[in-house]
């Protein structure tokens, strides 16, 4: 996307199409673990989770990001996913090199934002996910509680995170940091489906 194009639009739609061809490359990838066949694909797909979580857990904490993004702190999912995996008896991922980012403070915040957009877009689309869980007798209560809806609903969450997103003030260069941390989330996120999810034909 050129810095003209970004200037356009809100950031929320500016991240949306600068990696809407890696988000649909990434679905792909994983469908094709079928993830939802077992519990034990679905304990790998767990894995990749965790790892993505771990990655911008720290952001939730952040001091300025909740200040600009109100309700931040309790969108966390992490917490979430390690119940997940707590319910399937399962260990997590060790030997991992450090998170993305590591710390609450002294963060960049366009990247943050970058890294939050491709976070949070992960809830909005994970109704489908939800639903093929039920096969596998896990739910929002249960092995599955990552992919539970925020408490006022998915569409509502996105809409408002959205709005937020907008109204962050960023000048040309940020925005463009934004859009390429977006690009870098999605291939961190390919990485580690790679890493844990196999392909089964």
């Amino acid at each position: 996307m050129s810095t003209s194009s970004i200037e356009a639009t809100g950031l929320s739609a500016a991240l949306r199409s600068a990696s809407r061809t890696s988000h649909g490359t990434l679905d792909k990838r994983i469908m094709a673990a079928k993830p939802f066949s077992s519990r034990e694909r679905y304990a790998d797909f767990l894995q990749v989770q965790y790892r993505f979580h771990r990655d911008v857990a720290a952001l939730f904490a952040n001091q300025e990001l909740n200040r600009l993004l109100p309700g931040l702190a309790g969108r966390q999912r992490l917490n979430a996913v390690v119940q997940d995996l707590n319910d399937l008896d399962k260990t997590l991922p060790q030997n991992l090199d450090a998170p993305e980012f590591a710390e609450a403070t002294d963060v960049d915040l366009a990247s943050a934002l970058g890294w939050l957009y491709v976070e949070q877009g992960s809830n909005l689309g994970a109704a489908f996910l939800l639903k093929a869980a039920a096969a596998l007798e896990l739910n929002a209560d249960f092995g599955a509680r990552h992919l539970a809806p925020h408490d006022q609903g998915r569409a509502l969450s996105w809409k408002e995170f959205s709005a937020q997103l907008d109204a962050v003030e960023l000048d040309d260069i940020a925005r463009a940091r934004a859009v390429e941390a977006a690009q870098a989330a999605f291939r961190k996120v390919h990485d580690y489906v790679h890493a844990h999810c196999q392909i089964h034909v």
